[in-house]
């Protein structure tokens, strides 16, 4: 990872859209761990639902990996981070 080699400043336009954008993601990710903790007590409540409810839990993992690496590189890219 290469770091810039100077301050990097931001506009206010630049944070807030940058705090909206995390704002998203916060709200994103709370509602995907909400479905695993609800596929999780149905599961507990009634274990017939197992095979049913494990495409909700498989799911999420992934979705919430790609929310915070979109996160990330737009992060990276709005700070002046590259790949080195």
């Amino acid at each position: 990872m290469a770091l810039p080699e100077q301050p990097v400043t931001l506009t206010v336009e630049q944070i807030v859209e940058l705090n909206q954008k995390l704002s998203h993601l916060r709200h994103d990710i709370n509602g995907d761990l909400a479905l695993v903790v609800a596929a999780a007590e149905l599961i507990k409540l009634n274990p017939d639902l197992k095979e049913k409810m494990r495409a909700t839990l498989l799911e999420q993992p992934p979705k919430i990996r790609e929310r915070c690496d979109k996160f990330s590189a737009e992060l990276e890219k709005l700070l002046g981070i590259t790949k080195a």
